[in-house]
């Protein structure tokens, strides 16, 4: 008996293939020729050279729009978090009423379905190009995501202590206080910390559609073949990605079981 027929890895073959039929039928589907790809490649790596030697001199120059994309997530993330733990709370089934339940999911749901991309867009025809826009889109990016992870932690909380604070003669905002905010404080600072991580990418790609920041900087860059300045900028939106990650790992290290610092 041949241990290698193929009918042996017939499992595996079959959606390899499928997803290898696929590959090809969709790459013939939107124009993909890796033919004309191979045929440009020695004039592409002309160009990609070019973004591995910073302008050392542009670093003065984008220090500003860094620091302004980094203001842009922490007004937009923050001010979302806020926002967001009042639709977290309408939003869960064992504090709100159905009906009210029902239409903040809706509407939760209803603002995931829009990339944050799309809702810079209608922001900057509204309100013209600049930090506004980015902070408008980010909070509302912020509510969609924020919102349903907030209301998923207040249904998972443990409804005995409620019952006891509620025993004691305790008031509805008594009861959110004392038995809601105080089991949920870590989940809030975890969350938030990051949704602060994912707002500052996206700070980058919402300033290169009119948002400000980096990341106009660094579409311009590209719109004037300028490759040496590009490469500064990307290094700094690298330096600023990677600072983010570490700071809010640190703090979520440092948030205990009762929601305070160590």
């Amino acid at each position: 008996m041949n241990t290698y027929s193929l009918r042996r890895y017939r499992k595996y073959l079959l959606p390899m293939g499928c997803m290898a039929l696929l590959t090809w039928l969709s790459a013939l589907g939107c124009g993909v020729h890796l033919a004309s790809a191979w045929r440009t490649f020695g004039t592409s790596i002309g160009y990609f050279s070019g973004l591995l030697v910073p302008d050392w001199s542009a670093f003065s120059d984008l220090w500003g729009p860094a620091l302004n994309s980094i203001f842009i997530s922490v007004v937009g993330t923050f001010g979302g978090a806020v926002i967001s733990l009042f639709f977290g709370l309408a939003a869960a089934s064992n504090i709100a009423p159905p009906w009210l339940r029902q239409c903040t999911r809706f509407l939760l749901s209803l603002e995931r379905a829009l990339p944050e991309i799309v809702i810079v867009l209608f922001l900057v025809a509204a309100f013209g190009m600049g930090p506004s826009s980015g902070v408008l889109a980010l909070v509302i990016g912020s509510i969609g995501m924020l919102g349903k992870l907030f209301a998923d932690a207040i249904e998972e909380l443990d409804m005995g202590s409620l019952d006891a604070i509620k025993a004691v003669g305790a008031n509805r905002l008594q009861v959110m206080v004392y038995g809601v905010w105080h089991q949920i404080v870590p989940t809030v600072v975890s969350y938030t910390l990051l949704r602060f991580e994912w707002s500052i990418r996206l700070s980058v790609a919402l300033g290169a559609v009119g948002a400000g920041g980096i990341g106009l900087e660094l579409n311009r860059s590209f719109q004037l073949l300028d490759y040496h300045r590009c490469c500064s900028a990307l290094i700094l939106v690298l330096v600023i990605i990677v600072l983010s990650e570490r700071g809010s790992e640190y703090l979520r290290k440092k948030v205990n079981v009762g929601g305070t610092l160590k």
